[in-house]
């Protein structure tokens, strides 16, 4: 079987060494080549031409996020990139995810962290997926979206909540949300729950990220969020998100209970709570990303006659999620990503 060839792209020649030594531990991965910088990194991606790319975001001559932009125009490969745990460094790797990067893996606070089990299991299984994912164009920016300033009034009483729609998504997440969250109109009469399988801190600047370009209000998710029309509520990282009815509202309940299908927050917990609701104004939608969470509740959902719908292989990063959901027959509609607002806005019903 063919190596997966990996270039090792940071600033530090520390953590080249370190990164390195944990890619060559792998019988399966080898890295060709390293380079100190992004201009370094473009030149290289030429000659070898390399299956993955690990791509460190801060570094002098050429930062990360400037070589990805010239990567992804010149010549695309999977980019995974490193950030630190910092607000400048979830910022910067929500942008990255925008351009084109597959995924990211956070630097430990300490650099002797990074020889961890963990650290090592979790940058192997991300380059693997990485050298297997279809690569898409950067998502077409969208422009930043006015949002009327009647929208809290109206949310609040112009018009009801006739439905929540549940989106769960992984790896590709954060940029195929830019193709389905901008496209919704402002007065939506539901509510959108979303879990992208992300870090505390992440979650935040992707929120924040898609309320800037959206006409609904996107914001992260907390404790006792009332649900309202025209909304969207991303699960803050490390924490699994329920609903609950509370009278006639539905409120939002964050738990740190043990990881669901491996992963907090989980699609799995928040559909699942959304079943157990007993209601039929629900519709699921599962997207891009690796495993199977989000799988049972879908099923779940679909015991409820929630309107559920997967989005297509051809335009998923990693067909994984929408694959397993699909295979357990609870799928109303498989759909490429460009078509998902449209068919949330027509099955809601605006």
């Amino acid at each position: 079987m063919k190596k997966i060839s990996v270039l090792v792209v940071d600033d530090s020649a520390f953590m080249r060494r370190v990164i390195t030594d944990i890619i060559e531990s792998e019988p399966q991965l080898k890295v060709v080549d390293t380079a100190k910088n992004g201009k370094e990194a473009i030149e290289k991606i030429r000659t070898i031409g390399p299956d993955v790319v690990t791509m460190d975001v801060e570094m002098p001559v050429m930062d990360g996020i400037t070589a990805l932009k010239e990567i992804m125009k010149e010549k695309p490969v999977p980019v995974l990139m490193l950030s630190s745990l910092t607000q400048e460094g979830a910022d910067a790797t929500v942008k990255a995810l925008e351009l084109g990067a597959v995924d990211f893996i956070t630097k430990p606070t300490s650099i002797f962290k990074m020889n961890t089990e963990d650290m090592k299991t979790h940058l192997v299984d991300k380059i693997r997926i990485a050298a297997k994912a279809k690569l898409q164009s950067p998502a077409i920016s969208a422009s930043v979206r006015q949002k009327s300033t009647l929208v809290q009034t109206m949310s609040q009483g112009g018009f009801g909540l006739k439905k929540i729609v549940a989106i769960g998504t992984s790896t590709g997440g954060p940029r195929a949300l830019q193709e389905v969250l901008p496209y919704l109109p402002q007065n939506l009469p539901a509510s959108i729950l979303v879990v992208q399988h992300m870090p505390p801190g992440f979650t935040k600047s992707l929120a924040d990220r898609l309320n800037n370009i959206s006409q609904i209000h996107v914001k992260e998710a907390e404790e006792d969020d009332v649900l309202l029309p025209g909304h969207a509520y991303i699960a803050p990282g490390d924490y699994h998100l329920k609903v609950v009815k509370i009278g006639s509202n539905y409120r939002i309940r964050l738990t740190k209970e043990d990881p669901v299908s491996g992963h907090r927050p989980s699609v799995d917990m928040m559909m699942d709570s959304l079943a157990q609701l007993q209601v039929s104004n629900v519709m699921g939608v599962i997207m891009t990303g690796m495993g199977s969470d989000g799988a049972r509740g879908m099923k779940n959902l679909k015991n409820q006659n929630a309107y559920n719908i997967a989005q297509n292989e051809e335009t998923c990063v990693v067909y994984g999620m929408p694959k397993s959901a699909v295979n357990l027959g609870c799928i109303d509609e498989i759909i490429p990503l460009q078509e998902i607002a449209d068919k949330i806005t027509k099955v809601v019903g605006v």
